[in-house]
C-alpha cells in the first residue's frame, strides 16, 4: 500500500472510534469505496511528472454534490430513493484530477435550509467544543470531519452562511467564494441565485489550494503579496449591532489587534443591508419552492417540519412580491459595491451569538436560526465573497472574524485574510 491509501485507512479508523456519532456526521460512509478512491489517487499521483496540487488530501463531501454511483439525498428522506448519480459533479471531477480523495458524504440541515445544523433524520452531531451545542449549518457534518481531524478539508455550500457558520462554531477557516467562481454543475440546489460552493479547512493555506482547483483559478503571481496596511470597513447599523456581549467583547479585542498592527478601521454605514434583510427570506423561499413545490404534501410526512415551514412561506408570496424582491436585491448589490470602493475588506463578527445548545435550538428554532444566519446572510444578499477566520475566544469556544468584499474580489480577499490571520490569537484545539 502507498502513503495515500495508508492515510485513508488511518482516517477510516478514526471514524470507527466515533461510534454512534459517526451516523450523525455522515449520510454515507463506505470504507471500501474510500479505499478504491485512495488507490485511484495513488495511481494518479504516481503517474504525474509533478505532484498534483491536492495530492493525497482527504476531502469530505457534503451530500449535495453528485458522485457517480451514489444517491444525492440532501440529508432528506424525500430524496433518499432517487436514482444514483451517473456522473460526478464538476467540483468532484476537479479535486479527483488534482489527486484528492473524496472521503464520505456528510450530513447537513435538510436541503441545506438552516444555519443551525439540526437534522431529525440523522441526528445532530454537536460541535467540536461541546457536543450538546449546535454544529452550525448547513454544512454541519463536513465541519465536524475537519474539526475532528478526520480529513484535511470539506466541500460545503453557502446560501446564507452554510460554510462560514459551521466554520465559526468549530474553529475552522470557511470560505464563500464569489457566487459564480466555482461551478455548481451536479450540485443539488436550494436557491440558485444565492448558492455557492466552497471549502472548509483547519488552515487558510489548504483553503487556498482547494479554491485554486475547484475554481480553476491559479493564485495570481506573487500571491499573497507583501505585507501592507489595510483600509478596513467597520460596518455601522449592520453586522456589528445587537451583538451578544461575549461576541462584542471578542470583536472589540480583534479590532484592537488590527489597529495596533497599523490597519485603519473606518466606520461605514451599511444600514441599507439591515433594511433589505427580509429580501433573503423572500427570494430563498421562492427559489426553494420552485424545486420542492410539488413535494410539500409528501414532506408533511417525511420532512423536517422546520424546513417545511420555511418552504411554505414561499406559497404566501405573489409573483409581484418576488419580482420586486429581485429588483430590490439588484439595487442592494450595486449599492454595496459602491460603498466598498476604496476598501481592502470589511470586518465583522461571523456570528452575532455564540452557538446555542441543541435543546435551545429545537425549542426556539425560528429566532435562533435567524440570529445564527444574520451576519453571514447579509453578505449573501449583497452577492459578496466572504471568509470566516478562527481565533482564540473567551473560555472553551472559539471566536471568528469575517472579512468580505464585492463579488469578483476573491484573490484580494484571500490576500487580506492571509495577513489578518497572522495577527489573530491562535486557536487552541
Amino acid at each position: 500500500m502507498g502513503k495515500i491509501v495508508d492515510t485513508a485507512h488511518d482516517a477510516i479508523a478514526r471514524v470507527a472510534q466515533l461510534g454512534d456519532r459517526a451516523h450523525r456526521i455522515f449520510t454515507e460512509f463506505d470504507p471500501s469505496r474510500i479505499i478504491e478512491l485512495a488507490q485511484a489517487a495513488e495511481t494518479r499521483v504516481a503517474a504525474s511528472t509533478t505532484p498534483p496540487p491536492l495530492a493525497g488530501l482527504l476531502i469530505s463531501v457534503k451530500d449535495l454534490y453528485d458522485e457517480a454511483g451514489i444517491t444525492t439525498t440532501a440529508a432528506s428522506r424525500l430524496l433518499s430513493d432517487r436514482p444514483p448519480a451517473t456522473t460526478d459533479a464538476e467540483v468532484i471531477t476537479r479535486i479527483k484530477r488534482a489527486g484528492a480523495v473524496p472521503f464520505g458524504r456528510t450530513t447537513l440541515s435538510e436541503f441545506a435550509y438552516s444555519g443551525v445544523g439540526l437534522n431529525p433524520h440523522y441526528g445532530t452531531p454537536g460541535n467540536l467544543f461541546d457536543e450538546s451545542r449546535v454544529p452550525g449549518g448547513s454544512t454541519s457534518g463536513g465541519a465536524l470531519t475537519v474539526a475532528l481531524n478526520i480529513v484535511d478539508a470539506a466541500l460545503g455550500t453557502d446560501t446564507g452562511g452554510s460554510i462560514r457558520i459551521p466554520a465559526a462554531v468549530n474553529g475552522l477557516v470557511g470560505f464563500k467564494p464569489s457566487r459564480n467562481a466555482v461551478p455548481t454543475d451536479g450540485i443539488h440546489p436550494l436557491a440558485p441565485s444565492f448558492d455557492t460552493a466552497g471549502p472548509l479547512a483547519r488552515d487558510l493555506a489548504t483553503v487556498v489550494r482547494i479554491f485554486e482547483v475547484i475554481a480553476g483559478q491559479p493564485a495570481p503571481t506573487g500571491f499573497p503579496g507583501p505585507a501592507r496596511k489595510f483600509r478596513l470597513a467597520l460596518p455601522q447599523n449592520a453586522l456589528t449591532n445587537d451583538l451578544h456581549p461575549d461576541i462584542q467583547t471578542e470583536f472589540d479585542r480583534l479590532c484592537d489587534v488590527l489597529t495596533s498592527a497599523g490597519h485603519e478601521l473606518i466606520p461605514l454605514d451599511l444600514g441599507f443591508l439591515t433594511e433589505a434583510a427580509p429580501l433573503n427570506r423572500i427570494l430563498v423561499a421562492a427559489e426553494a419552492l420552485r424545486i420542492y413545490g410539488e413535494d410539500l404534501e409528501r414532506l408533511e410526512k417525511v420532512g423536517d417540519p422546520r424546513v417545511l415551514k420555511r418552504l411554505r412561506y414561499g406559497e404566501t408570496l405573489s409573483e409581484t412580491d418576488v419580482a420586486q424582491a429581485y429588483s430590490r436585491r439588484d439595487e442592494v448589490i450595486a449599492h454595496f459595491n459602491r460603498q466598498m470602493s476604496g476598501f481592502d475588506a470589511l470586518v465583522a463578527p461571523t456570528l452575532m451569538i455564540p452557538a446555542p445548545t441543541i435543546a435551545e435550538a429545537e425549542a426556539d428554532f425560528d429566532p435562533i436560526n435567524a440570529m445564527m444566519l444574520r451576519n453571514t446572510s447579509l453578505l449573501n444578499l449583497a452577492d459578496a465573497c466572504a471568509i470566516s477566520l478562527p481565533t482564540a475566544g473567551l473560555g472553551k469556544a472559539p471566536a471568528a472574524l469575517m472579512l468580505g468584499l464585492p463579488s469578483g474580489s476573491d484573490w484580494q480577499l484571500l490576500s487580506v485574510a492571509h495577513q489578518v490571520m497572522s495577527l489573530l490569537p491562535p486557536l487552541r484545539r
